[in-house]
């Protein structure tokens, strides 16, 4: 699934948070729990943006991942 150009750039300000906190293991930061959410907000858009078009394939890869634990 190609991502609009909103999106992508959305998706770009928001990796450096994910990157820092992994560096730091740990939050440090106000902003960083705040973009962190904003990071995880579309990180669940864009998996119902792609659940919407590849149902069956989304339902196997949970029924794997439930497998796998």
């Amino acid at each position: 699934m190609k991502l609009d150009d909103a999106t992508f750039q959305r998706l770009r300000r928001l990796a450096p948070v994910l990157d820092d906190i992994l560096g730091a293991r740990e939050i440090e930061h106000a902003d960083q729990a705040v973009n962190v959410a904003a990071l995880a907000q579309l990180c669940a858009e864009i998996f119902d943006a792609y659940r919407d078009q590849y149902p069956d394939e989304t339902a196997q890869a949970r029924c794997n991942a439930l497998e796998s634990q």
